[in-house]
């Protein structure tokens, strides 16, 4: 079966809209559901999101392939969708995404339409295609191009002749359409590059492909597994195996094939039941990711009543201290209207938005009701923001249960569920337990942690600067950077500005740090580089972090630990000089709202900026121009 059976010019979208990643994906499902590839468009989109939250499918290389495996697809399909401006697709290398392809395959897709499926993604590793389709004037010469490279795919068996030293290689993904065949590809035109003979297994939705043997699993260095899903690991017993993500394999082929030629990896042992261990591994990833994503939900709609509110309380604090006393001779009207919208309204809404969103997103719509008063119980009863994480997770767990308890009620009260025993059920028993169970230990817990941090010692606070300033630097965006700023805007709540100061501060640093680079040690970086140096210094400036990770992702031996150095001296210097932030966004134009010296404020950005600079300058190699 050729491409141009599955993709044609009614599922083609030459000048998407959409200027956001859930925005493309639901304009793409769109398109396929409009040319009658759908049954059901929600839950083919709903299909198509859970598979992003295992891993991002922006690829790279400014390519998306956002795909799904269902029984709501008719038929097999193939959606494509350019930008000129590119959207944020939260892809590998943290560049924007222009071409977009939305693979719909059905639950029970044949080989045929699988292994076309599959080569489409090894037809997009050529540059020189990805070129044409960017420059494509109508749906014909789309086809016509990808007709041109479609050719059948014959996947070459990998001997070792003895010359080379040979490792092997399993990728796979959980739909085994695109991520595994791309991390295969990439890892073979490396291993290659490298000069080293190098045998990978795909298992993709058509079956295993170019299956390891015992002779070459024994010949073998070592193995490297990238793969999100299931993968027969007893073959491997006693061999050195590299167990990774299946973005790994397409992100990083070079380390993880000198980590197989090193030998640096654990031997595999079994625990005997193979088969309980990954279902469990599977488990916990899943349950972790769930966790992170309410989580994250909660934050992100808590955050414009944080930085807002917190913006607010600072500059009524440039009224005087004492500005909300009308016998005071410094009161003045304005500040206290200030300190009541920021202070008392906006801040104290902070625990009841978190905690109303995190159970929304666990329950959907049912569980905004009992979350927001659980964090408001939280606030109330001295719980605070650690009350609030716990409030909107027993709120969204326990309308979880309630669904599923009242399932059987007949069909003639449905529509009282929502409207009357959700709000009425999951509020009364998420206010009983946050009352008499959750309040009081967590409370005391809260008051301990306020009073630890409120009384660091110098010794003590430089350690905690440290240690999140390594944490915002350490993957700029990612999971580790989100825990630091979460802990910081957590503070806030608490009356503890200190590190939230030091939070942003250190997250500036990474993309400040390499801009100075790029202009002060041209030479080690290429001309696009120096140019996008020069985004990278707004960036810094105004708090986004995520401005380093193209550089990061090129070159992370060199780049990491060079911001990972700048951002824990700012965040060292930042708690020293005893800076309070209570804005916790705004980067260099909120500078000057903060508790303390903003002048020594700034100096400790500048100075750990400066630091990654002269690292990078030193570790970074010259390149031709």
């Amino acid at each position: 079966m050729r491409i141009i059976e599955l993709l044609t010019k009614e599922t083609i979208n030459l000048s998407l809209k959409s200027e956001k990643k859930l925005d493309v994906i639901d304009e793409l499902v769109t398109v396929l559901d409009q040319a009658g590839k759908l049954t059901d468009k929600v839950a083919f989109k709903e299909a198509i999101l859970n598979r992003e939250e295992q891993s991002t499918t922006g690829i790279g290389e400014g390519i998306a392939i956002p795909h799904a495996k269902t029984k709501v697809v008719k038929q097999a399909a193939i959606a494509f969708g350019r930008s000129t401006a590119g959207i944020d697709f939260e892809s590998l290398d943290g560049k924007p995404a222009h071409l977009f392809f939305m693979i719909a395959a059905p639950e029970g897709a044949n080989n045929t339409h699988l292994e076309t499926l599959s080569r489409l993604a090894v037809i997009l590793m050529k540059e020189e295609v990805r070129k044409q389709l960017l420059k494509a004037s109508s749906e014909d010469e789309v086809i016509d191009i990808l007709n041109r490279y479609d050719e059948d795919d014959k996947e070459e068996e990998k001997s070792n002749d003895g010359k080379k030293p040979f490792i092997v290689a399993v990728t796979a993904c959980p739909t085994g359409i695109a991520h595994t065949y791309m991390a295969a590809d990439s890892l073979k035109a490396k291993a290659e590059e490298m000069g080293v003979d190098l045998k990978v297994e795909t298992r993709g939705s058509s079956g295993a492909k170019n299956v390891l043997t015992s002779e070459d699993i024994d010949n073998a260095l070592a193995v490297i597994v990238a793969a999100d899903t299931k993968v027969d690991m007893e073959r491997f017993r006693g061999k050195h195996v590299i167990e990774t993500a299946v973005a790994e394999g397409i992100r990083k082929p070079k380390e993880l094939i000198e980590k197989a030629l090193k030998q640096d990896a654990p031997i595999y042992q079994s625990s005997g039941n193979e088969k309980d261990d990954e279902e469990k591994e599977a488990t916990g990833r899943r349950i972790g990711a769930a966790i992170y994503k309410h989580l994250m939900n909660g934050v992100s709609n808590m955050l414009p009543f944080v930085v807002g509110g917190g913006i607010l309380i600072a500059v009524s604090f440039m009224f005087g201290f004492n500005a909300f006393n009308p016998d005071d001779p410094t009161y003045h009207p304005i500040a206290e209207a200030l300190m009541t919208i920021g202070g008392g309204n906006a801040f104290a809404l902070m625990v009841p938005v978190l905690a109303g969103f995190i159970a929304m997103s666990i329950a959907d719509r049912p569980g905004f009701a009992p979350g927001m008063v659980g964090g408001m119980l939280a606030t109330s009863g001295g719980a605070g923001f650690l009350g609030g994480l716990v409030a909107g997770f027993l709120a969204g767990y326990l309308v979880v249960g309630l669904k599923k308890l009242l399932a059987g009620l007949p069909s003639a009260i449905e529509g009282i569920k929502t409207i009357l025993l959700y709000p009425l059920l999951g509020i009364a028993f998420t206010g009983f337990i946050m009352i008499y169970i959750v309040n009081k230990p967590v409370g005391a817990l809260n008051t301990a942690i306020t009073e630890w941090l409120s009384g660091l010692g110098t010794a003590n606070a430089i350690l905690l600067g440290i240690i999140l300033g390594f944490m915002m630097a350490f993957d700029m965006g990612g999971p580790v950077n989100k825990a630091a700023y979460v802990f910081g805007t957590g503070l806030l709540a608490n009356g503890v500005y200190e590190p939230m100061a030091a939070v942003m501060a250190a997250g500036m640093v990474p993309p400040l740090g390499i801009a100075l680079a790029t202009t002060i040690f041209r030479k080690k970086f290429s001309k696009q580089d120096q140019q996008a140096g020069k985004v990278n210094y707004i960036m810094g400036l105004s708090f986004i972090t995520e401005g380093a990770i193209p550089f990061a992702a090129a070159d992370p031996v060199r780049v990491i630990p060079s911001i990972m150095a700048g951002s824990a001296v700012t965040g060292a210097l930042s708690m020293m000089f005893g800076i309070g932030l209570r804005a916790p966004h705004g980067g260099v134009f909120v500078m000057p709202l903060v508790d303390g010296n903003w002048l020594l404020y700034l100096l400790a950005v500048i100075i750990g900026s400066f630091v990654t600079a002269i690292l990078l300058g030193i570790l970074k190699k010259p390149v031709q121009q």
